[in-house]
């Protein structure tokens, strides 16, 4: 097993949590952004935290498939279902709209794992559930690398984290950050707030 503490460790020895002025795909500012591509760039350590993840959703009960949205999820939601033994996915965006493509499918009925990396407010994993539930699967719960809700409310669906950890966001208007002129970096792979 992987501790909270243990993985935060990775992702500083990584160079995964940054530290400045960010905008986060939720269109939310914030002074730290952990950039998990930089741990899952080593397939050493991306199959030991999502072994470590595997471990903990099997009391979703069983888990037909895992599909994660594009970028952040796709290497999660391979190397879960992996661990997991099921077939990996990932639902990507066409004209702004999430859809599974390039032959992938869900099953009617099919119980379906969503995977992302961090999941700060809930909506690309959301997203990613109706595009199943329209193909007449059954998403059974999100499992991500790191849960940064604010209020760790459910959107909906069980959240699975290894690190569940509270980082301050601001909303544009009442940015510290851009009231004292620090450079705003979008590292995120949504076009836009808001998309």
């Amino acid at each position: 097993m992987l501790t909270e503490a243990e993985l935060w460790g990775l992702f500083e020895t990584t160079g995964a949590v940054l530290k400045g002025h960010f905008l986060l795909s939720s269109g939310l500012h914030s002074p730290v952004y952990i950039q998990c591509a930089k741990l899952l760039q080593h397939p050493d350590l991306a199959e030991r935290v999502c072994r470590a993840l595997a471990g903990k959703v099997r009391g979703l009960g069983p888990v037909q498939a895992v599909v994660g949205p594009a970028l952040g999820g796709i290497v999660v939601a391979y190397e879960l279902a992996r661990a997991l033994g099921v077939r990996g996915m990932f639902a990507e965006r066409d004209n702004g709209r999430m859809c599974l493509r390039r032959g992938f499918e869900v099953s009617p009925g099919e119980r379906v794992l969503i995977a992302e990396d961090v999941v700060t407010t809930g909506r690309s994993s959301l997203e990613v559930a109706e595009v199943v539930r329209a193909a007449g699967g059954n998403p059974v719960g999100i499992a991500c690398l790191v849960d940064r809700r604010p209020d760790a409310t459910e959107p909906k669906l069980p959240v699975i984290s290894l690190l569940r950890i509270e980082l301050e966001t601001f909303s544009p208007e009442e940015c510290p950050l851009c009231r004292e002129g620090v450079p705003l970096v979008k590292p995120g792979s949504r076009p836009g707030p808001g998309t």
